[in-house]
Parts: C-alpha cells; sequence; structure tokens
C-alpha cells in the first residue's frame, strides 16, 4: 500500500512541476515578438552518396526578439518543400536557451538548417541546377515559446545557388 501511495505521490508532484513550467513562461505574442532577418538559401552539397552527386536544400538566417521579454526556450522550426507541393523534403528545429536565449532586442547566431532529401545526379554539381526536372524549393520558418502552437514567421525561396558551408 505504501509503494502504491509513494509512486501516485511521486506521479502528482511530476504534473505539478510540468504544469507549474509552463505557467511560468510570459504570454509573448510570437508572430509580433520574433522576426526572421539575414537570410541566405541555396543548395548544399552533402558530396557523393550512393555514386552521385547530392544536394540539398539548405536556409542560413538570424532570428530577433522585438519583444520586453527574455525568450529562453524559443523554439525554431524550419520545413523544407518543393514549390507547389506539400511533401516534406526535411525539417529541423533549433532551441535558442542558456546564453543562446534572446533578450529583448538581441539576434542569434546564424541558424543553420539543412534539408534530408534533395536532388543527387550524375551530372557535375551547377549543372545539376539547371537540369529540365530540377524543382525550386522552399523554406517555411515558425517559432513556439512556451506552450503556445508554433506560428509561421517567415519564408523563403530556396535560390539556384551552391552552398559549400
Amino acid at each position: 500500500m505504501n509503494i502504491t501511495f509513494a509512486r501516485a505521490s511521486a506521479a502528482a508532484v511530476l504534473v505539478l512541476s510540468l504544469v507549474a513550467a509552463g505557467c511560468g513562461s510570459p504570454d509573448v505574442d510570437i508572430a509580433k515578438a520574433v522576426k526572421v532577418g539575414d537570410v541566405t538559401t541555396g543548395w548544399f552539397d552533402v558530396g557523393i552518396v550512393d555514386g552521385q552527386n547530392k544536394l540539398v536544400p539548405t536556409a542560413v538566417f538570424t532570428v530577433t526578439n522585438t519583444g520586453t521579454e527574455t525568450l529562453s526556450g524559443l523554439q525554431v522550426f524550419t520545413v523544407f518543400r518543393f514549390i507547389g507541393e506539400t511533401e516534406e523534403l526535411g525539417s529541423g528545429v533549433v532551441v535558442l536557451r542558456g546564453s543562446d536565449a534572446l533578450a529583448p532586442n538581441a539576434t542569434s547566431k546564424p541558424i543553420t538548417v539543412r534539408a534530408n532529401w534533395g536532388f543527387s545526379g550524375l551530372q557535375p554539381r551547377a549543372q545539376m541546377l539547371m537540369h529540365s526536372q530540377f524543382k525550386d524549393a522552399r523554406a517555411e520558418i515558425f517559432a513556439k515559446f512556451g506552450a503556445k502552437p508554433f506560428v509561421k514567421i517567415g519564408e523563403a525561396q530556396i535560390a539556384r545557388q551552391l552552398l559549400t558551408k
């Protein structure tokens, strides 16, 4: 009986601490408080994969906190898709906390996100970008703070340029 009570008490403490942690975040309108800047896009040269050259869409950008609250734990989610399609090529999440938390009017270090999928071919990489079956892609950038859902804060078309970093 004591073991069951101890487990129930531990579970209750865990639930209460999670609820309290969610309640501790200030109410921030992320769509207004976080702005995307310094966007660079292109096709990253992954190298040779399965005997073919491989390129994947990449976005490098910063985010700025234009609000009045420090944003520790800000989640920035980027998803890549071909233009006009809904299927995901890849995505990535970056969490800004600790020394990377965004104080009011602060700008993040550059954030780099690459898709998992892209284009492979035997032709030289620069020619791949000009191939008749090459499809343009876009990156959509979302942010989330606290218990609120992700909101879209930016979008960029992936430039037809090779990136090596």
